[in-house]
């Protein structure tokens, strides 16, 4: 891939600056919340296939395969994580899963599934990762370190904060089967 030569700098007001700055900083987070709930449900026994799929009609978060002894109930999950302050007017993430959104994630979970026929006579769900945000710990030594070298030496439990390069974050509740795909 090539990188295109930058632009002349163009000038911003503070305020533009800053919210770029945020945003690269919600995006950031948005990724550790991601890294956060994969780890967790790697410990559960789950296989990741893939994170952040991208297709025409949006991004799956993350994808990922239950297997089980007996190959007829393996599961696959669509996982959708909201990473949230405490201080969030969206009940946490809850509220952000819109019927439109349900809808694009699940015409965006028949594509992908299309691109991996071996998949598609699984079932499938729609689950929610609910992420806490704790700006006030992202520097203390209140909560464990998450390393990305090393992601399995944590042992990610509910409401446990876990530290990372610029936050510290908590997976406050995974809702498996939390939508139905809509037509």
């Amino acid at each position: 891939m090539t990188i295109p030569p930058p632009s002349a700098p163009q000038p911003r007001s503070p305020r533009s600056s800053s919210t770029q700055s945020t945003k690269a900083s919600t995006r950031e987070t948005g990724l550790w919340a991601e890294a956060l709930v994969a780890q967790w449900l790697k410990q559960q026994g789950w296989k990741i296939l893939q994170q952040r799929w991208h297709c025409r009609w949006g991004e799956l978060d993350l994808v990922a395969h239950q297997p089980h002894r007996q190959a007829n109930e393996a599961t696959i999950a669509f996982v959708e994580v909201k990473a949230r302050s405490s201080k969030s007017w969206d009940l946490n993430g809850r509220s952000a899963i819109t019927k439109q959104k349900q809808s694009k994630l699940g015409k965006a979970a028949a594509l992908f599934l299309a691109e991996h026929p071996p998949l598609m006579h699984l079932p499938c769900r729609f689950d929610v990762a609910l992420v806490q945000v704790h700006p006030r710990f992202a520097k203390s030594n209140r909560c464990d370190r998450f390393s990305p070298d090393s992601p399995s030496e944590i042992i990610i439990q509910l409401g446990q904060p876990i530290g990372f390069p610029s936050c510290c974050l908590s997976l406050q509740h995974y809702i498996p089967a939390a939508f139905e795909l809509l037509e």
